[in-house]
């Protein structure tokens, strides 16, 4: 049982640390994807109280009768109501957290700081292996990142427009009011919860889809990695 705890716990979900093109688990991946699955879920639900909610808060418990009408003949009430203000510090974290899951996991150094990692790992150990390369996961996982990046400039404007305006001497972006139309979260969010659902449920990722299609009309390069690994020693040894 030791041997097992320090052997997934070096090898992780990696078929061999030390390969110039890294494999690793695609079992491992999907039930990763599967934890990672309750971020987008939360902030659907976030995003959906921010832009379809109340922007009013009733504040009093007395509703008074001001015996008076609107043009279509509904009675007009008197509350006691505040501006709904959201603070989203925990969503930022949320996000931050989600972000350092998208970094980790694309390269080998950094696996070991993922708690995700490690779980999905313990969780594939007796499960059979179906190894698959990094480097497509590590081009769907920069997607998730970019999707997550502009999630967090959504919720923290203010401060993204202040670094913009310092960096660039100038106002280039307003600080006073959110400037991202809210339908573009939104959708990013729906898309991202679809395509770790795809990868959870189906072990279809679209992300490594859209590598494969890059990679097939030249515009990304990838290495031959059956060409770079020849043994020429072997092979003259069998003619």
């Amino acid at each position: 049982m030791v041997n097992w705890i320090i052997s997934c716990c070096k090898d992780l979900w990696f078929r061999d640390r030390n390969e110039v093109s890294p494999y690793i688990n695609d079992t491992a991946v999907r039930i990763r994807a599967g934890l990672l699955l309750a971020i987008p879920i939360y902030m659907a639900f976030t995003l959906f109280d921010a832009i379809f909610g109340s922007d009013w808060v009733i504040t009093g418990e007395v509703i008074t009768d001001t015996l008076e009408t609107d043009f279509d003949g509904r009675i007009i009430y008197s509350v006691e109501a505040v501006k709904r203000t959201f603070d989203y510090s925990t969503q930022t974290w949320v996000l931050f957290y989600a972000l350092f899951e998208m970094i980790s996991g694309m390269f080998v150094s950094t696996s070991r700081l993922s708690p995700t990692i490690l779980l999905s790992s313990f969780l594939a150990k007796n499960l059979r292996p179906v190894w698959k390369p990094l480097l497509p996961k590590r081009f769907a996982w920069a997607i998730g990142a970019s999707f997550i990046v502009t999630c967090l400039i959504f919720f923290n404007p203010e401060t993204f427009a202040g670094w913009v305006n310092a960096i660039a001497g100038s106002e280039q972006l307003p600080e006073t009011y959110n400037y991202m139309p809210s339908w573009i979260p939104l959708v990013l969010v729906w898309v991202c919860f679809g395509f770790m659902w795809m990868e959870t449920v189906l072990g279809f990722c679209m992300g490594c889809k859209v590598h494969s299609l890059l990679v097939w009309m030249g515009i990304l390069k990838e290495e031959c990695e059956a060409c770079n690994n020849l043994d020429w020693g072997d092979t003259a040894s069998k003619r």
